[in-house]
């Protein structure tokens, strides 16, 4: 692969661009993000490329689920299995090599499995503040898994801090319905307290999504599913520098259909294949619980400090009705034990955050089938514990008036303790361990040309360490390929290097980006010899990704914005073609094609109400691994078709207390599939929703 001469063409377009368009929405002015650094700091000032959407955003944008959130960031390609899952391709990398945070707060797990997941869905985006997106980060600040991109869910607070002295009550209530699967959604929040004292936030989110209809497909039915979710933060001001948070959130989601594998995907798409089971099911129901302490010390060595305990309940759980003879079910019990603190010290005129986490997976896998099977249908290893331990240290100092520099590493420590696991060659439970240490750096840069346009960069190391489900998952693959783990294997490794350029003032907002990604000892499921069906865990592949992101907003007029963004990516990867056979190359699997997005916003003078149209296009991806090839009943023989969809959609202040809005997706009723999903996008859908604040 021509991976210099692209990279080299892209850096000279990046620093041509310039910086931090945090969302396309509208033209946006400096903000604070935390995610980037694990500290507050000026988003045009960040070393890395990042990405923000708004709680605001959200609504107004009529977003069903955080990945679909996503989906207008470049960068970013959100695929969906099926409706009820959502699994965002971050450069490349999608499931366990990205990281998911929620308040800071790790929810990646041990038995995450390879490939599209659903564990991005199972956060309630209706009770967010907003999400911020770090793309190829590394592993230094948050640890393992975040090859690809790593995402902060940070939900709000009561705001008793901002509140006046008193006692003060106000809350939410938000209706959102579209016409295409006659879906609803409805959330109802309340903040209550005293100013400067104490206040707290409850909040309870029901959806019932029904099936999605396209113009090619027609009904896909059972692609909709009920969810239930509830939300509760406590806060408390222990003296005027320091405060004790305690969060609890819960989300259940019942009867999630893989629809491509069923007997109801019984229309061929562009050639697709139907499916052929008569059930496949999932249900997910996952709980978080932290109490938090944040602490700015006005004299020490620390100037500010937090420590974080966390608690988490997951169940996950998969029905499979292949045929009369053929009835499967696998069940995962997951208790995860979190401890996270954090410190920041002025030091020798810099700035240094560091601190240790530590996270323990306790896991109880069942699983069952009808056809007398001897082997374990376990998902994963029974009766098992997986611990991750980290230690990280990050310093950031002004070189000159115009050039900051920042380092960082982190150790990693992580073991394995498998109680039950299938071994085929006895055909019966046996017990394994192993352990990994890993160290990972990061070195970059933000160079200021003026005080509107600066140019960063740098090397970030990523690393994922094994987990129970490499070592010993045991599932169907997305190709019907038996998919076995492996107890021989070693942690993945990549090193990222990227160059980019942000440019901000009150008329133009512009951000480009170019990166390089090498990685190494991809943990793959290899075929094994002889022509079996089965595939096998093995660090086995290398592989090298390229990519130009680029977004941009104008303000055309005094309320007319023109915003649009594109991304561009290519990468190979090599592959023995069974283990211990010869290599192979072949393009990355499910890789983002070319991108982009043009948005015009007008918002009226008085602020009451807005219109925006926007047009999205895609075009076909026919760069396609052997895998790809195999998943016919999600990508089509030659590849995903391009695609090009508009939509309109707008929203009026009624009163102070009342705002609705309405948007009309899909103008065109194209028929047309995100690469790699199980399913096709809805067809032309009218939208309605409206918040009542007080």
């Amino acid at each position: 692969m021509a991976g210099a001469k692209i990279l080299f063409s892209c850096t000279l377009l990046a620093a041509a661009g310039g910086p931090a368009l945090l969302a396309a929405e509208t033209l946006l002015l400096p903000e604070t993000v935390v995610t980037a650094s694990r500290a507050n700091e000026d988003s045009l000032q960040a070393m890395s490329s990042i990405g923000v959407v708004t709680g605001e955003q959200f609504d107004q944008q009529n977003h069903r689920t955080i990945p679909e959130a996503l989906a207008q960031t470049p960068g970013v390609m959100v695929q969906k299995t099926t409706h009820g899952h959502g699994s965002p391709f971050v450069r490349g990398f999608t499931g366990r090599q990205n990281l998911l945070l929620v308040d800071g707060v790790r929810i990646n797990n041990s038995t995450w499995r390879s490939g599209p997941v659903q564990y991005w869905n199972t956060v309630d985006g209706f009770s967010m503040g907003r999400l911020e997106l770090v793309r190829n980060q590394g592993s230094v600040l948050f640890g393992s898994d975040a090859l690809g991109g790593t995402l902060n869910v940070l939900t709000p607070g009561s705001g008793f801090q901002e509140a006046d002295p008193g006692f003060f009550w106000g809350g939410r209530l938000l209706y959102r319905f579209d016409t295409n699967s006659r879906s609803n959604i409805g959330r109802v929040e309340t903040r209550l307290g005293q100013g400067g004292t104490w206040g707290a936030m409850i909040g309870v989110t029901a959806k019932d999504f029904g099936d999605i209809r396209d113009s090619g497909v027609g009904r896909m039915t059972n692609t909709g599913y009920p969810e239930q979710n509830y939300d509760v933060k406590l806060e408390k001001a222990l003296n005027p520098d320091t405060t004790l948070t305690f969060a609890h959130q819960h989300v259940d989601q019942d009867d999630v259909w893989r629809w491509h594998s069923t007997i109801f995907n019984d229309t061929p798409w562009n050639g697709t294949s139907t499916g052929t089971f008569p059930a496949r099911i999932y249900n997910q129901e996952r709980s978080l619980t932290y109490l938090r302490v944040d602490s700015e010390v006005q004299k020490g060595p620390v100037q500010k400090y937090s420590a974080t305990v966390s608690f988490q309940r997951t169940r996950d759980s998969e029905f499979q009705n292949r045929k009369p003879t053929d009835i499967r079910s696998q069940q995962i019990d997951l208790d995860t034990y979190g401890i996270d603190v954090t410190l920041e010290s002025e030091f020798l005129g810099g700035n240094l955050v560091y601190g240790a986490d530590y996270y323990q997976d306790e896991i109880d896998a069942v699983g069952a089938r009808t056809n007398r099977d001897p082997r374990s249908r376990r998902p994963v290893a029974d009766d098992s514990t997986f611990r991750l331990f980290g230690a990280f240290a990050q310093y950031r100092r002004p070189v000159n008036d115009r050039l900051e520099a920042l380092a960082g590493a982190r150790f990693t420590h992580s073991e394995a303790d498998l109680g039950k696991v299938w071994d085929p060659a006895s055909a019966t439970d046996i017990a394994a361990s192993d352990d990994w240490s890993d160290v990972v750096f990061n070195l970059r840069a933000l160079y200021k040309l003026t005080g509107e346009l600066n140019i960063y960069g740098g090397a970030s190391q990523g690393f994922r360490t094994p987990n129970a489900h490499d070592l010993s998952g045991n599932i169907t693959s997305r190709s019907g390929q038996q998919q076995l783990g492996s107890l021989d294997l070693e942690p993945e490794q990549s090193w990222t290097f990227e160059v980019g350029s942000r440019f901000n003032n009150e008329i133009v907002s512009l951000n480009a980006a170019a990166f390089y990604t090498v990685v190494e000892d991809l943990i793959v499921s290899v075929p094994v010899a002889g022509g079996s069906n089965t595939v096998v865990a093995s660090n086995s592949q290398e592989a090298e990704i390229v990519g130009l992101e680029l977004e941009a907003a104008v303000r055309l007029l005094d309320n007319l914005t023109l915003s649009g963004h594109l991304t561009w990516q290519d990468g190979e990867t090599t592959t023995p073609t069974f283990i211990g056979g010869p290599t192979a190359d072949a393009p990355v699997s499910r890789l983002s094609p070319l991108t982009g997005s043009v948005a015009l916003r007008y918002e009226s003078p008085d602020q009451r109400w807005w219109i925006e149209g926007r047009v999205s296009a895609a075009a076909r991806q026919d760069q396609l691994s052997a895998r790809d090839e195999r998943d016919t009943q999600r990508i089509p023989p030659g590849g995903t078709p391009g695609y090009l969809v508009a939509s309109i959609r707008g929203g009026f202040q009624v009163t102070d207390y009342l705002e609705v809005n309405a948007a009309l997706e899909n103008i065109t009723d194209e028929d047309y599939r995100i690469h790699g999903s199980g399913v096709n996008q809805p067809g032309i859908n009218a939208i309605f929703g409206g918040k009542v604040t007080w």
